[in-house]
């Protein structure tokens, strides 16, 4: 057994740094704007509420009524009346329930649908560094677990306090209209179960919030486990009892946090029910009293017995709903942080042409992804409209930053980048990027057909143009030869298809969206020779006519561009077509010897 410390202790420390507090007051305001836009809805509940909260009142009254005169006269009339008004109230307030349940629905999960759709939208508009800052599962967890814990504040605990107050309110009244001696009496209790609320909602706001943090850490560990990625790796390294420890870590500890959760105000939730007891009983004691010395007729006191389950059940349900509510407010707070996370900035007067030629200048560009050191450092350099041009160089030089500042997935911290001799800074950041089209190493697929995963490239394409593109692309071929063709699904990020495949596909779909402008991010690089020679043959039509930047690992697939860019620690160390490099016998030429040595090497083996 290794030493050191437990694996749980191990990994606590890891994966739970310090992270600086943030506080940010949840307006109330704020939140009643997403109730905005359903007002008509919500009077119309209202009115229902009011209605029910009346009819309520009907049967302690037609109880009264039935014992004080029905029964206490032999009137049958009478008690067909009182039972009759009885039936009717319950019946009608039966219907408006369910119309009103209906409406607090439909309020409820459209709100519920706005504030996910906010919060994705918003997502989509942050930068690229807040997703390399951020973990999957944390950010996955705020937009589903986090906004389903606010579910029932939202479709249900709003409208029950309306109903409660509406409740108490018309039964004292009613109560004060009986008899205010004994109101007084069944109110005595009422403060015992409001003083204690503001404490324990303080205690459960900051429960709720851990709790919330934890989940966040079970979601990341969940999400980088059990992804096609993350399950290789476990098994390639035979990690399944190590996963397995630091998962019931930090499930333990959640369970520990969960398990205070529900104990806070338990005592408090105890005397509550209690108090529903006592309360009744001092009427009867009280009422009995009154009764004996003729003060109040029996009919009153089975009325007001009847009235209390009107208040003291909408009291304690109000006592628990104020802990939900202060509860839910963390989850508010977490859910508003992002969407306070300012989106990719824009600027008031932006470029959006509806055509670019394409020129791509660097303006002594520097870049720093934080931590002090550059990824690059003073990078000049011009590509003329249509030109391919290349970048090499060891990995870490700064290559595919350079191509990651045009589309503006970051801006330098000095310098300018300029397209059509426009910075991108002034550039509508929709128009920019429609420009732009980007194939990687590491192609995205969605788990869906492949003839969805095309259209990505351009929403409205049609069968016929989306089969041109494949043919272009080196894959129509391939997808004819599957059972269901185009309608056949590629599974998780595509992992039904071999790389080249993928990466024909990417090829495809960005053909179909038709940039000005083309980034290749190491295609090929890690492909076979078959592999490379059909996207090698997909590039020709892909790059006809675009400005095209290209970073290459092996410089064999580079030799035809126009001009060779030689990038090391961030700085552009020499440039040229291919024939002028290595007649310089500079950087790019002992890369180009080292990699043509090491290729004869391979074959020779």
């Amino acid at each position: 057994m290794l030493g050191g410390p437990p694996v749980h202790l191990m990994w606590s420390s890891m994966f739970n740094p310090e992270k600086p507090h943030i506080s940010r007051a949840v307006k109330w305001e704020r939140i009643g704007a997403f109730f905005l836009p359903y007002w008509k809805q919500e009077v119309t509940v209202l009115v229902c509420i009011l209605a029910g909260a009346a009819l309520g009142l009907a049967p302690p009254l037609f109880t009264k009524h039935l014992i004080d005169a029905s029964l206490a006269h032999r009137d049958l009339h009478g008690l067909w009346f009182d039972v009759g008004g009885m039936v009717l109230a319950a019946s009608i307030a039966a219907i408006l329930g369910v119309y009103q349940g209906y409406l607090n629905s439909v309020v409820g999960e459209g709100i519920m649908r706005d504030i996910r759709t906010s919060l994705v939208s918003h997502l989509h508009r942050m930068p690229i560094s807040f997703f390399t800052n951020t973990k999957t599962g944390e950010i996955m967890n705020r937009v589903s677990n986090d906004v389903d814990n606010i579910d029932n504040v939202v479709t249900g605990t709003l409208v029950s306090i309306v109903t409660n107050v509406a409740t108490i309110a018309t039964t004292i009244v009613t109560m004060f209209w009986l008899d205010w001696r004994l109101s007084l009496l069944a109110l005595v209790v009422v403060p015992l179960m409001i003083l204690p609320l503001s404490p324990v909602g303080r205690r459960m706001y900051q429960v709720r919030k851990l709790t919330r943090q934890k989940r966040d850490q079970i979601e990341s560990l969940t999400q980088e486990t059990l992804s096609i990625s993350g399950i290789v790796l476990i098994k390639s390294f035979v990690r399944e009892a190590f996963e397995a420890a630091r998962f019931y870590s930090a499930s333990t500890d959640l369970m520990t946090l969960e398990v205070r959760l529900a104990m806070v105000g338990r005592w408090f939730i105890a005397a509550i029910s209690a108090m529903v007891v006592i309360g009744p009983a001092l009427v009867w004691l009280g009422g009995g009293y009154l009764t004996i010395y003729g003060a109040v007729t029996i009919g009153t006191i089975v009325a007001f017995v009847a009235l209390l389950s009107r208040l003291y059940g909408p009291a304690s349900a109000l006592a628990g709903i104020q802990v939900q509510v202060v509860s839910a407010l963390a989850v508010f707070e977490r859910i508003f942080e992002y969407l306070d996370m300012e989106p990719e900035g824009e600027p008031a007067g932006r470029v959006a042409p509806a055509q670019v030629r394409g020129e791509i200048r660097f303006e002594d560009v520097s870049f720093s992804y934080g931590g002090g050191r550059r990824a690059l450092d003073g990078v000049d350099f011009t590509v003329a409209p249509g030109q391919i041009a290349a970048f090499v160089g060891p990995s870490g030089a700064g290559k595919t930053t350079i191509t990651q500042l045009v589309p503006r997935f970051y801006d330098p911290q000095a310098g300018r980048v300029l397209v059509d001799g426009i910075d991108v800074r002034d550039f509508d950041l929709q128009s920019l990027r429609s420009h732009i089209g980007i194939v990687t190493q590491e192609t995205y697929l969605y788990h869906d057909t492949i003839a969805n995963n095309l259209r990505y490239g351009r929403i409205d394409a049609t069968q016929e143009q989306i089969e041109a593109a494949a043919r272009a692309a080196n894959i129509h071929d391939f997808i004819a030869s599957l059972p269901e063709g185009y309608d056949t699904i590629v599974g998780e990020r595509g992992h039904k298809l071999s790389g080249g495949e993928r990466q024909r596909l990417a090829i495809a779909r960005v053909l179909l969206k038709d940039p000005r402008i083309l980034i290749l991010d190491e295609a090929t690089s890690s492909l076979d020779s078959e592999n490379e020679r059909l996207i090698q043959q997909a590039f020709v039509p892909l790059m006809l006519g675009r400005t095209s930047l290209v970073i290459a690992h092996r410089l064999s697939t580079i030799v035809a561009a126009d001009i060779i860019f030689t990038v090391e620690d961030g700085r552009i160390v020499e440039s040229g077509t291919h024939q002028m490099l290595l007649a310089r016998g500079g950087a790019y030429a002992r890369l180009y010897r080292t990699q043509f040595r090491e290729d004869r090497e391979r074959v020779a083996t």
